[in-house]
């Protein structure tokens, strides 16, 4: 990230929005944090294991995730940092046969993993899309919403990303962000050291890219992560 970036207008998809915000004192630089995924002998099985276990909150929570997004039968929806594919099933069970699910991350081995889960649970309406750091490599208004849980902290380059998203949503689409809570003196160390800054941030960052924020999303019993909902503009 560029940290000497200064607030300013920029015309972006033609509406005129402020660019992004400096970095703040409270932002970390975590520079790298997708290294980790780029082995290419990564073992899925491991991720599976880490990534699908209780006491992980989108594990947890995950069917009080996808009821609050409230998709309806023939909708699409994008999981942009799908991950193993763990939220797969149930969206496709909200989309339904009619509707679409494209599961999009940027290891090969783990959209294979969804490519080949949604082949045997007969799925036929999710389709694994290899993305890249800048792009969600989706076709332009393509989708009702955007999901990124637990993801939207490892977009290294996030203006450009945040742009490809905003390209692949229909008019008035939504985006939908998951990820964990990061309080100075609050949160744990893992998420001091790992998350770059607070939702706050976060939300500054993403409206400055085109999109409008209407409301955060309370799920009882969830502590460590937020839900916040956008539209675009």
């Amino acid at each position: 990230m560029n940290a000497s970036r200064t607030i300013g207008t920029i015309l972006y998809m033609g509406v005129a929005v402020l660019a992004a915000p400096p970095l703040t004192a409270q932002e970390v630089d975590v520079a790298g944090i997708n290294e980790t995924y780029k082995d290419p002998n990564l073992d899925v099985d491991v991720w599976v294991e880490r990534f699908e276990t209780e006491g992980r909150e989108a594990f947890d929570f995950r069917h009080e995730i996808v009821a609050a997004l409230a998709l309806e039968p023939g909708q699409a929806v994008a999981d942009v940092g799908a991950g193993t594919g763990l939220f797969e099933p149930l969206l496709a069970a909200r989309v339904g046969p009619e509707g679409k699910v494209y599961a999009v991350d940027i290891v090969p081995a783990f959209v294979d993993h969804i490519r080949e889960q949604a082949a045997e649970r007969g799925l036929s309406q999710i389709e694994a899309i290899l993305g890249d750091e800048r792009s969600a490599q989706l076709p332009a208004q393509s989708v009702d919403m955007v999901f990124v849980c637990d993801a939207y902290h490892h977009f290294e380059d996030y203006e450009a990303m945040l742009a490809s998203i905003h390209a692949a949503l229909k008019p008035g689409g939504r985006l939908v962000i998951v990820d964990f809570e990061r309080v100075d003196g609050e949160s744990e160390p893992f998420v001091l050291d790992h998350i770059r800054a607070s939702k706050e941030q976060f939300t500054a960052e993403i409206e400055a890219s085109g999109f409008r924020f209407t409301e955060e999303v309370d799920i009882e019993g969830m502590t460590d992560t937020f839900m916040r909902r956008f539209e675009r503009m």
